[in-house]
């Protein structure tokens, strides 16, 4: 969990009265997650957050799903996916399941006229390509190149980018996010092992206070619709907050990676972890320093998972003809391993360059139609000698 934080004006204990210099009360918010029974933050408003004053039609944004059941490796080119003006729009759901959506997005535009509020679930957007600053209720983010943002359901946000050029993995989870277990104590700190700390976190800050009254719109993603709910105060009108519950970013490139004397297993990489399935970050790192280690990876038989791994900058020895941001599956069932030639041709490197995001899911994935669009359809064949 991330750590208690706190930012802007509140009062010395909770749930007591907080008033403003005109000694009217400022309006608490509880934004709690598992219901009262995890990470909680609270807010004080300068008005009630409750205040709708329009509803739009509703809309449905569910995945178009394509195949349910499939038993073959697949590759997709991400950065097929076209861009898009707007920010929602721009993201197209690749691979689905009830644990998880895996998205991608190639937005132009920031997000201007509305708020996004994902009421289903978390999300972890990986920044690929782009910069920018993610506006919240709990201050403000700058991001950029290989930034996780990790982003608590419920949170109201805008993303401001910086140009028109922005490639986005997003991984939205309808559990929690978490860090690995193993790697926190029992009272939550990161242990001495993890391959981060909490000086990596970065957390909100330049919490600026918006008292505005007008026609807000925010558009609200429950249950794959969406909910367009107009509000008469500016939602980003908090004085202040604490508590554990907020969004934060972790920049791929402050993950430390675990080596040793012969290959590591891929749970030396996991960043984070929801129900069901965890990411993992492959970073630039040595290879194993045994006289005789084979530096590639072994050939794995995934029984009780898919794989999916998000190439995102350098070379990679195990793979022909990687592309920036293409995808491949390796479903739970049948065995993968590096292509013929890459076991040989490892033996003696020193180190790897490559950065990639790998995505594991414990229940298999469903392709998407836009999926299917920009799939490789040879890749299951990129095995033969």
């Amino acid at each position: 969990m991330p750590h208690y934080q706190k930012l802007g004006s509140i009062p010395h204990k909770r749930h007591i009265q907080f008033r403003k210099k005109d000694g009217s009360l400022y309006q608490e918010q509880v934004v709690s997650t598992e219901g009262f029974s995890n990470d909680y933050s609270i807010l004080y408003h300068c008005h009630p957050p409750t205040q709708i004053i329009k509803a739009d039609e509703p809309v449905v944004v569910a995945p178009n799903i394509a195949e349910e059941k499939m038993l073959k490796h697949r590759s997709f080119e991400g950065f097929n996916i076209k861009p898009t003006a707007d920010y929602l729009q721009s993201r197209v759901p690749i691979l689905v399941n009830n644990d998880c959506h895996v998205v991608l997005a190639a937005p132009q535009q920031s997000m201007t006229d509305y708020f996004y509020k994902n009421a289903d679930g978390d999300e972890v957007i990986f920044i690929h390509e782009g910069s920018g600053k993610l506006l919240t209720q709990y201050g403000e983010i700058a991001f950029g190149y290989g930034d996780y943002l990790v982003i608590p359901r419920g949170t109201i946000y805008q993303i401001n980018f910086n140009d028109s050029n922005n490639r986005l993995l997003i991984v939205e989870s309808f559990s929690p996010v978490r860090y690995p277990k193993r790697y926190m104590s029992n009272y939550g700190q990161l242990l001495e092992h993890s391959p981060f700390c909490e000086r990596d976190i970065r957390v909100p800050e330049n919490l600026t206070t918006i008292d505005k009254q007008g026609d807000f719109l925010i558009k609200t993603k429950k249950k794959s619709v969406m909910y367009g709910l107009h509000y008469s105060n500016h939602p980003f009108d908090v004085v202040g907050w604490d508590g554990c519950c907020y969004p934060y970013a972790f920049s791929i490139h402050d993950f430390e990676p675990i080596t040793g004397r012969i290959h590591q297993p891929p749970p030396v990489h996991q960043t984070f972890e929801g129900h069901n399935f965890v990411i993992c970050s492959f970073v630039p790192r040595l290879f194993d320093y045994h006289p005789q280690s084979i530096p590639a990876p072994y050939h794995h038989s995934n029984i009780d998972s898919d794989e999916l791994l998000y190439y995102v900058d350098g070379e990679f020895m195990s793979r022909k003809n990687v592309t920036k941001g293409m995808i491949t599956l390796h479903p739970a069932g049948i065995p993968h391993g590096p292509h013929p030639g890459a076991i040989e041709k490892s033996i003696g490197k020193k180190d790897t360059p490559e950065l990639a995001v790998m995505i594991d899911t414990f229940h298999p994935l469903m392709l998407t139609n836009e999926a299917l669009a920009i799939e490789n359809e040879n890749y299951i064949m990129s095995w033969a000698e």
